[in-house]
């Protein structure tokens, strides 16, 4: 659906339609920069966010950074009571031990608590994977979980999440700030645009996009979204967000077409003629959090696909870890598992209040994951779910290098990703790649948590 290009008044550009606040571009993006401004985690709230009033707040860097949970203990895997127990009985399904999984079972089972402090929660979302490894019910549970999460769903309560999450974490904002910059830059220039969104991240990262486009020095070109939805949950919700982001683009003067892609199961069935890519379009294929939901055995297929398309720029922002190398070793894979979510859970457990509805929410997506990962054979049931075996960024690299090139960051996207950082507490960090890897990581107490990158033909 085409929309209006007409232009809204210079002074009106800019204005947030929550409240009024102006949130203009920095000069920088007039003089010739395609960046975006430092406030970019508070942009993107604009399209999906009517009602609140507060912009987001940067913490104080100086705060401190204690490591304890609701009831002031540490999460971590080192010498807790939750780590060994768990490892423990990972061992015992992984040696077919009846005796000592049944005994184990019990023990987490006395001890965990999904309201309890980090030790318990961490117990309590593993048990469950343990004992649906070990009864070989990993496909049913997976199922239940999924259902009942659907049910519950709505918009408002997704965008309040979402809100509430990246005003406390840039643990998906970097990705934006890093993706939305290479975009930029990659697509200077261009007339015609189309952004190829395979994420499910609500459309949060476009509307700092949309008003870049507006500010530019040149005519303001027509941009094509087309979003891949392959998730039940994110497709009950993308009419709210269509009109929205369609609202949004009338008020930046964007000419805008909004699309979406919702009948693939998953990525593997995605094709480059559903996509409805013109000759005259200049390309651009976002990947946030998408490709590890591609079956292992499909993701060279995929990345192919996206080569034929002849984007401009490919961007991948995916979080760090490797449940794809170690799936058919389980306690290999466990370990890997159990250190990724240890740092997760501390995280969330650091950024939001005690009592935080967000945070269990949060937590609860993660109990989902686990079983995913821990409990399903992907060979068994491909109605079971997306695939959920992430990779690191030196794994994705050598799987894109196959079909693209990376793209190094330009300094004024690594600018503008410090700053970013620096909106939030103390512990978060920007780290670069070794010599022979690309892309940027996002470390948290001094742990790589997401990859960032971009990749040209």
């Amino acid at each position: 659906m085409k929309l209006s290009s007409a232009k809204v008044p210079k002074e009106s550009k800019g204005a947030s339609p929550i409240d009024g606040h102006n949130y203009s571009l920095h000069s920088k993006r007039r003089s010739g920069r395609t960046t975006l401004p430092v406030q970019a985690a508070e942009q993107w709230s604009v399209a999906v966010d009517m009602h609140n009033t507060n912009s987001i707040q940067p913490q104080n860097s100086h705060t401190s950074t204690s490591r304890s949970s609701d009831s002031g203990e540490p999460c971590a895997t080192g010498n807790k009571w939750a780590s060994r127990l768990l490892r423990e009985c990972a061992r015992a399904i992984s040696d077919k031990d009846s005796t000592k999984i049944h005994h184990l079972l019990w023990m987490l089972n006395e001890l965990a608590s999904p309201y309890g402090d980090c030790d318990q929660k961490l117990a309590s979302y593993f048990l469950q994977a343990l004992f649906c490894k070990a009864t070989e019910s990993g496909q049913r549970c997976y199922r239940t979980l999924t259902s009942v999460a659907e049910k519950s769903h709505s918009f408002d309560s997704a965008r309040k999440l979402i809100l509430k999450f990246q005003e406390v974490s840039p643990w998906t904002t970097f990705g934006h700030v890093a993706a939305n910059g290479a975009i930029l830059e990659a697509l200077d220039g261009e007339a015609k645009l189309h952004i190829i969104d395979i994420s499910n991240t609500l459309c949060t990262q476009w509307p700092t996009l949309l008003e870049a486009l507006a500010t530019r020095n040149d005519e303001t070109p027509h941009l094509k979204l087309t979003v891949v939805v392959t998730a039940n949950i994110v497709r009950s919700v993308m009419k709210e967000i269509r009109q929205r982001m369609e609202k949004f683009a009338r008020l930046m003067g964007v000419p805008f077409e909004f699309n979406v892609i919702s009948g693939p199961n998953h990525l593997g069935e995605l094709t480059k003629e559903a996509l409805g890519v013109l000759e005259d379009e200049a390309v651009a294929v976002n990947c946030i959090g998408a490709l590890r939901r591609v079956a292992v055995e499909e993701r060279g297929a995929v990345i192919q696909m996206f080569q034929s398309l002849g984007p401009k720029v490919v961007t991948v922002v995916e979080e760090e870890a490797d449940f794809s190398s170690t799936r058919y070793d389980f306690v290999t894979c466990f370990e890997e598992c159990l250190r990724f979510y240890t740092l997760y859970f501390e995280m969330l457990e650091e950024s939001f209040a005690p009592t935080s509805n967000e945070k269990l929410m949060l937590e609860r997506e993660c109990s989902r994951s686990i079983v995913r990962v821990l409990a399903c054979d992907e060979g068994e049931d491909s109605t079971a779910g997306e695939c959920e075996r992430r990779e690191k960024g030196s794994q994705w690299s050598d799987r894109l290098k196959e079909a693209f090139s990376p793209v190094g960051f330009s300094d004024d996207v690594v600018d503008d990703v410090k700053a970013l950082l620096k909106r939030y507490r103390a512990g978060w960090a920007l780290a670069q790649p070794h010599q022979d890897e690309t892309g940027l990581y996002l470390t948290w107490k001094d742990e790589a948590v997401v990859w960032a990158s971009a990749w040209k033909p």
